[in-house]
């Protein structure tokens, strides 16, 4: 989907940088000396040749020979590859609905019950993650399939630290002080509290999805936001209704956003974060993904910072991260096969890319957060540990139809004015007409 595309190509923008302590490769694999390890994978330019430096700590350590074949289109490569029965050894997929749809059909190695609790012991928010992982087998037995590698955080606000400071404003830490301090900027006159744009030529609407989903997992528990995605919770349950209006507090006041609520769906995500800069500033936050540097003023992107977009303190739900993430599995069994799988929980296996570009973000426990090369990783790379729940993009996880449908069209249509109730009947009628 669009917002993939956009992560991936905005994913080798560093903010201020530092300097990483040298790592020491560690890993001691075995001897598979004459294997021969494919890889089919999506990462391309400086994330690829990030990610060979990886494969060669594996190599270097068992002997093996790793061969790869890296494209923007690997996800289509991979499904014909599989049709085609010459699958890689490793498939990395973006997302998760590809993975469960290749398990369903027998498609996938089981990885097993270890690797599970590995998962959910040495990951934040470990047991988010091994579920991420877990699909139906051809029998529709639940199985674990894909350990997640270089991930990526939804949840953050970005803003400028001077204009804060100048006005005397306070980073939030919980979802009332936001609120709190919304109203206060909204109070005080001239720049608005907030930048928001929806516009995104044929995918419009899509930074719209992205708040709603952060509420949901703000306002409800973990397995409602499951069962939002997969419908078994209707989309116009009283819950979503609440979390649609939670976006729309911030979304539909003409006091509280720049342009306007009316201008929202017609701004470009593109040019929305641009309002941060400038003297005066037309906004003071733009809650974004991790990507958006790519998209501020030239020479800018060192005078912006961010936070955590912080959960209610008053729903006792912890700490949720919505976010994204790429997938292993294996797909054509073999020794070297199983021995990488158990190389990607090894430190290095992460700290090595760590190290050597930015778009790298881990939620492995062990590694050391100082080989992070820009201090941005760093933050964002603490947030992701802090997590207590970390939950995928969930339009991306929904049918093409709703997900990059209706869903999309209904953020523009409840931004024009359409109420909460308005929009979330129209979207479950698309969900129906699927069934």
């Amino acid at each position: 989907m669009f917002k993939k595309s956009v992560i991936a190509g905005a994913s080798a923008l560093a903010m201020a940088s530092f300097v990483a302590p040298a790592m020491a490769a560690d890993y001691k694999g075995p001897n598979l000396k004459g294997e021969v390890l494919t890889i089919t994978c999506p990462w391309t330019g400086p994330e690829e040749a990030s990610f060979k430096k990886v494969l060669e700590v594996f190599e270097k350590a068992t002997g093996a020979v790793v061969k790869t074949s890296c494209s923007s289109s690997s996800e289509q490569q991979i499904v014909i590859d599989i049709k085609a029965g010459s699958p890689s050894n490793i498939s990395v997929f973006p997302q998760p609905g590809l993975a469960a749809n290749m398990a369903a059909i027998g498609a996938l190695t089981p990885l097993g019950d270890k690797s599970r609790d590995w998962v959910k012991k040495n990951y934040a928010a470990g047991s988010s993650w091994a579920d991420l992982g877990t699909y139906s087998n051809k029998e529709g037995k639940k199985e674990f399939y894909g350990f997640f590698y270089n991930v990526n955080v939804k949840s953050l606000v970005w803003y400028i630290p001077e204009n804060f400071k100048e006005k005397g404003y306070k980073v939030p830490e919980t979802m009332e002080e936001l609120q709190a301090l919304t109203k206060k900027m909204a109070a005080a006159g001239g720049t608005k509290p907030w930048c928001i744009g929806l516009g995104s030529d044929a995918a419009t609407g899509w930074p719209g999805t992205d708040w709603v989903e952060d509420f949901m997992l703000r306002v409800n528990a973990p397995d409602v936001y499951d069962g939002w995605v997969n419908n078994t919770i209707k989309f116009n349950d009283k819950r979503v209704l609440e979390a649609l209006n939670a976006y729309g507090w911030f979304a539909k006041d003409d006091a509280n956003v720049d342009g306007g609520a009316k201008a929202v769906a017609t701004i470009s995500f593109k040019d929305s974060p641009k309002g941060l800069f400038g003297s005066p500033p037309k906004c003071y936050m733009h809650r974004q993904a991790s990507f958006i540097p790519a998209f501020f003023p030239e020479g800018k992107a060192d005078e912006a910072d961010f936070f955590y977009f912080p959960a209610y303190a008053s729903k006792s739900l912890g700490k949720p991260v919505l976010g994204g993430g790429t997938i292993l599995t294996i797909t054509k069994d073999s020794k070297a096969a199983h021995a990488f799988m158990d190389f990607m929980q090894s430190a290095p296996a992460h700290e090595t890319w760590m190290a050597d570009g930015p778009g790298f973000l881990t939620p492995h426990k062990g590694v050391d957060l100082a080989k992070y090369k820009t201090k941005a990783q760093k933050k964002q790379g603490e947030i992701l540990l802090n997590a207590t729940t970390f939950r995928f993009d969930g339009s991306d996880l929904m049918p093409g139809a709703i997900g990059a449908g209706s869903f999309w069209k209904g953020m523009v249509n409840f931004s024009g004015g359409q109420s909460a109730r308005e929009v979330a009947d129209e979207i479950q009628k698309s969900w129906d007409a699927i069934k």
